[in-house]
Formats: structure tokens, C-alpha cells, sequence
């Protein structure tokens, strides 16, 4: 390939003529290939800035397969990877041991979560379910008034199947569940919710969405305004996903002999009970916020970025409530997610490191059946947040949090 001006590409020339106004930074992949283009942006960029980009110049991925993650690439951002357990995990679709591999600059975190799955190990392990499963989105629709907005739901409610043939029109994989309608005013919103097997399905989700919302358009006096409408709600806080769910819906639990959270947590079962209690739940009521947990966020996040999710899901994935409470044998403790966004395929799975991670796990790719793999992976994550709840809370019961990071963070 070329650069355009009859001669090989070289990543020099064409930083310059980016600098020139003679070609757009999105340009120069139509002049060369991706990672001659990338060298050229960063050429730029150290050129323009000032800065040192070696670091980001060494990268695992192929270049050309970024293509659908990101624009304008000039690199990677490398982020140090651990692994904890590993841990027995009895799912609906995750069965057998697992090791969690985490990406995360925080110091302490692996080595918290690794404590708590081996003390869930020592028990015998945790149970784990998906209960509900379906990605959203909600396009929000101009009506004249409320005369209309009722027009338009009795319409839905009596069509769904011509909106559902539209929507599974686009894609040969996921499935219309339902169409949920919400009226505010003369606004009026539907929440499609859609089965997308393996993989996260924001995309699918979206493009479904727009055929039904082209249907009911010409069949209604409903006029659309956003395709997403916030009622779906994607990478916001929301009591909607708390409530309906989004993604995946998941709980972990764990039953933990006495003497177990004496040996291994250095503390009883009564101390966490109560600790949980009045941290994840008192506190987090007084605060308001949208769930209640140590932070469930914390591994999900790192797991997300080892396994090629959509890191900024992690917002739907701190929506989780933890309980603990004393029982005759122990210390039994569980965390239930309500939207947890996660695949297996799609997205950033199929870049190097990311598909790695989840080989790791044995869940790369499809599933069989499909939508199995992403389940699993909803239910090892939910096993490995529940581990973190564990050992955070001990530490707090214990007094070790302090010194915990004292000697693994900065």
C-alpha cells in the first residue's frame, strides 16, 4: 500500500501530512495498513504533545483486528493482569473449578479476592445461578398527547408480533422477549428487551430496535426522537436495571463453617453479619445508593477489562446487594446482581489478551447451547464478587483493611 503520493507508506510521511492538512487523522488506513497508520498517529502525537509514546507503541493485539473497537488507534494501554483461585463454582451454566484472571492497577484487590475464593474453596465451593437474562433498549417516541400515547400502547400491546418479526429480521441470533411501554406525557417509550445468547447484544439490541421503531413509525403517530430513549438504561445508574434487570441477572452464594471464618478471616460469624449489615446496608440506605455492597464494582471491573467487556458497564455491575447472616453451621453469605452486561462473543473478546482471559476461564466463544457461555461467565464473576465481599467485610470485622494496603497498594 501506498501513501497516497505514489510512494510505499512510510508512518513519518504521513504524520506529516496529517500536521500538513493534507490528510484526517481517520484517514490513514485508506493509505496504509493499520499498524503502519498507527505508528504514524503516534509519530504525531509525540510530535504535537510532546510525549513519550514507546510504551504504547508495544502492544499484543493485531492491529487489524481493532477494527469495530476503536478509531484512530495509535496503540494499547496496558494494564498488569493477575489470576486468583482456584475455585469449584456449581452453576446453572459454570460447573467445575475456575481461576479469575483481573486486570486492575489496584493494589491488594487480587490478592482480597483470592483470599476469599480460597476460603470459599475450603468450604466446598459456591452456588451460583443466572435467574434472568435479556439486553434493553428503549427509543423514545413524539406523540400529540396523551390520546396518542394511549393509541400508540394499545397498538404495541396488539402488534408485538409484527414488531418482534421486524427486530429478528436483523439478526440471525437474538429473540424479542417483550416490548414493555412507558408513557410521560406526550412522550411515550418502549423498552425492548431481547434474548442475545453469547453475546453482550448492545449493538444487536440497537440495530433490532431501529427496524421495529421504523414499524411502528408508519403504523402509528408515534414520531422518533432517540433511538435511546434512557429508558433502557445503558452506563447510567438507574432503578430501572435495579428493578427489571438488564443483561444478566446473577446470585452467588456460599455457606462458610465457623471455624473456617475463624481460621481463615480471623473473625466470627456474628461480626460479619453484623459489619455487612450496618456497612452494605445502614450505610448504604443513608447514601442512597443503588444497591448495597462493599464493592462488587471492583472485581467486575477488572474482570471486564481481562475478558473484553464493555468497561463502562461496570456502572449497570455495582448494582448489587450483598446479605450475610448467621446460621447454626456458620456464615452464610451471598451477592445478587440485577444487571450484570456481559459476552463471550463480540465486542473486545476477540482481541489477544482479552480472548486469553477468557480461555482462562473456558468460556471463549459461543456456547452450546447458545448463551451458555455467558452465562457462566456471569456466574463465575457473581462467585468472585461474592469472594471479595467476603474478604473486604472480614477485613473490616478484623481490622486488616489498613494494613492490608499498607503493604500491597501505593
Amino acid at each position: 500500500m501506498t501513501d497516497g503520493t505514489g510512494g510505499a507508506a512510510d508512518p513519518q510521511r504521513l504524520a506529516d501530512r496529517v500536521r500538513e492538512g493534507d490528510l484526517r487523522l481517520h484517514e490513514l488506513e485508506d493509505h496504509a495498513d493499520p499498524g503502519t497508520a498507527a505508528t504514524a498517529r503516534r509519530r504525531l502525537v509525540e510530535a504535537e504533545t510532546g510525549a513519550d509514546l514507546s510504551a504504547v507503541g508495544e502492544y499484543s493485539f493485531d492491529p487489524a483486528a481493532t477494527e469495530g473497537n476503536v478509531e484512530n488507534l495509535m496503540g494499547g494501554a496496558g494494564v498488569p493482569m493477575g489470576v486468583a483461585g482456584p475455585v469449584p463454582v456449581d452453576g446453572g451454566a459454570a460447573d467445575g473449578e475456575y481461576y479469575l484472571p483481573m486486570a486492575t492497577t489496584e493494589g491488594a484487590l487480587v490478592a482480597s479476592v483470592n483470599r476469599g475464593l480460597g476460603t470459599i474453596r475450603a468450604a466446598g465451593g459456591a452456588t451460583a445461578r443466572v435467574t434472568d437474562s435479556g439486553m434493553t433498549r428503549a427509543p423514545a417516541f413524539r406523540v400529540e398527547g396523551v390520546a396518542e400515547a394511549a393509541e400508540v400502547v394499545e397498538w404495541v400491546e396488539a402488534n408485538e408480533d409484527r414488531l418482534r418479526e421486524a427486530a429478528e429480521a436483523t439478526t440471525s441470533h437474538g429473540e424479542l422477549l417483550e416490548v414493555s411501554p412507558y408513557v410521560v406525557g406526550d412522550s411515550v417509550f418502549l423498552r425492548f428487551v431481547y434474548d442475545t445468547k453469547d453475546a453482550m447484544g448492545m449493538n444487536m439490541a440497537t440495530i433490532a430496535t431501529r427496524e421495529a421503531a421504523d414499524v411502528l413509525e408508519a403504523e402509528t403517530p408515534a414520531e422518533l426522537v432517540a433511538l435511546s430513549g434512557n429508558l433502557c438504561s445503558d452506563k447510567k445508574p438507574a432503578a430501572v436495571n435495579a428493578i427489571e434487570g438488564r443483561g444478566r441477572t446473577v446470585t452467588a452464594d456460599v455457606l462458610i463453617p465457623r471455624d473456617l471464618v475463624e481460621e481463615r478471616l480471623g473473625t466470627t460469624p456474628e461480626a460479619m453479619a453484623e459489619g455487612n449489615s450496618r456497612k452494605n446496608h445502614v450505610g448504604s440506605l443513608k447514601a442512597v445508593t443503588l444497591g448495597g455492597n462493599a464493592h462488587a464494582a471492583n472485581t467486575v471491573a477488572a474482570v471486564f477489562l481481562a475478558t473484553g467487556q464493555d468497561a463502562a458497564q461496570v456502572v449497570e455491575g455495582a448494582n448489587a446487594i450483598t446479605t450475610m447472616e448467621v446460621r447454626e453451621e456458620g456464615l452464610y453469605a451471598s451477592i445478587s446482581f440485577a444487571s450484570l452486561e456481559v459476552g463471550t462473543v463480540g465486542g473486545g473478546t476477540d482481541l489477544a489478551t482479552q480472548a486469553e482471559g477468557l480461555e482462562v476461564l473456558g468460556l471463549a466463544g459461543g456456547g452450546d447451547p447458545p448463551g451458555s457461555n455467558a452465562d457462566a461467565l456471569a456466574e463465575v464473576i457473581a462467585v468472585g464478587a461474592l469472594a471479595g465481599e467476603i474478604s473486604l467485610i472480614a477485613a473490616f470485622c478484623s481490622r486488616h483493611l489498613a494494613s492490608a494496603h499498607e503493604e500491597l497498594g501505593r
